[in-house]
């Protein structure tokens, strides 16, 4: 419990004395030990011309005893009393015996109501984390996010197929309105880019397939590589990243803001499975659309690759689409077909599963939708390089 004088935080060292003096500090050094004799006013107004002196003398003490006389002192507040018991705890560091004389005793319980806040911090002071925590504490926790995705896309799957399984069994059924109009967004209005983009895509290949081929003298090859590349890879590939990047995008961004606005619980409250609710239909739509948008991409790109070959080479539609028929067969159509329904999977999997991770800050939902695109890209990419080395082991 302090006393009055201590939470005023000022002691007066000579009441009788009205001015303030300016604080002195004077340091003696001799066989038997050293001595500080403090004088002056130590508040908090008038100190600041000793502070580097004590610094200095708190550097130099050699650990014999030490005396710290303040018997000279005028006036005194908690600035004064902190820089004290600052000096008589750098001197026990040292080994050296602490004795403070000449103080009143208002002076000396506001210096012991200071507590011994340097050897506080050296105690509660963590030990940091050494160079192999480091290291590789990002990479483990890495390791453990990855893990908690994949379960939770392992429970949005199964509970989205589990609960298709007992709509069926009800009189109300699937919602085919929902389904259908998840089609028409991620789907049909997503047509206008894709053919944009593929075309594009297919006119790059042509061209500069035909600018490297000329030197051989094999052009006509080109409509080799266009057919090929576009059905087995390109096609497929850049349709799920523009879908991943378009849809994929707002469906985490629309369960994002569900579960901001507490309608994900509120789904819950009512009985209903917000996964069979939510995550269901935009599955099925992903599920068919992604596929037709695959068709149409393929359409797109060899439309511009014949266009391109026909102005830039001179090889005339008719000779393109021959040409493409001796090219490939229906193991090269569907080989790309293959990947598309395993791609809206993932796409729309990942996007939910970023969606119910969005907290309760619109800091968190960008945050979750940035890291929703860059997922699904990542692991359709990864999907697609491994179907790739599974058609190479079987010969397909």
């Amino acid at each position: 419990m302090l006393t009055k004088q201590q939470k005023d935080t000022r002691a007066d060292a000579r009441p009788g004395d009205p001015k303030d003096r300016p604080a002195r500090i004077e340091h003696h050094v001799s066989s038997d030990g050293e001595k500080l004799v403090l004088a002056g006013d130590w508040r908090h107004a008038a100190i600041s011309g000793v502070c580097g002196k004590l610094l200095e003398i708190q550097k130099d003490l050699s650990g014999k005893p030490l005396e710290i006389d303040l018997s000279e002192l005028h006036s005194f507040d908690t600035a004064g009393a902190w820089l004290v018991r600052k000096t008589m705890l750098a001197a026990r560091s040292c080994g050296a015996d602490v004795q403070l004389t000449g103080a009143s005793v208002p002076v000396a319980e506001l210096i012991e109501a200071i507590p011994d806040l340097v050897d506080q911090a050296a105690v509660d002071r963590p030990a940091g984390p050494s160079r192999f925590e480091r290291i590789f504490a990002p990479f483990g926790e890495t390791l453990y996010e990855l893990y908690d995705d994949f379960l939770a896309s392992l429970h949005i799957l199964g509970s989205a197929v589990r609960g298709a399984q007992l709509k069926l069994n009800r009189s109300a059924g699937i919602s085919p309105a929902a389904i259908v109009t998840h089609i028409d967004r991620m789907g049909v209005r997503a047509v206008p880019i894709i053919v944009l983009m593929s075309f594009l895509i297919g006119a790059i290949i042509a061209q500069q397939g035909a600018f490297q081929l000329r030197y051989f003298g094999a052009e006509v090859f080109v409509v080799d590589l266009v057919g090929i590349l576009q059905l087995r890879e390109i096609g497929v590939l850049l349709t799920a990243i523009m879908i991943a990047g378009r849809s994929g995008s707002a469906i985490t961004a629309e369960i994002g803001s569900m579960k901001m606005r507490d309608e994900v619980d509120a789904l819950k409250v009512m009985g209903l499975s917000p996964i069979g609710v939510l995550v269901f239909p935009r599955l099925v739509a992903l599920t068919v659309a992604l596929p037709l948008l695959t068709v149409v991409a393929n359409f797109a790109a060899l439309a511009g690759a014949a266009a391109v070959s026909w102005s830039y080479s001179g090889i005339t539609p008719d000779v393109f689409v021959t040409r493409l028929r001796e090219a490939i067969d229906m193991s090269t159509v569907t080989s790309g077909m293959i990947k598309a329904p395993f791609m809206a999977l993932i796409i729309g999997i990942v996007a939910a599963v970023e969606g119910m991770k969005v907290g309760g800050s619109a800091e968190s939902l960008g945050q979750r939708v940035t890291a929703s695109v860059v997922k699904a890209i990542f692991v359709v990419i990864l999907v697609d390089g491994l179907f790739a080395m599974f058609y190479a082991a079987i010969d397909f």
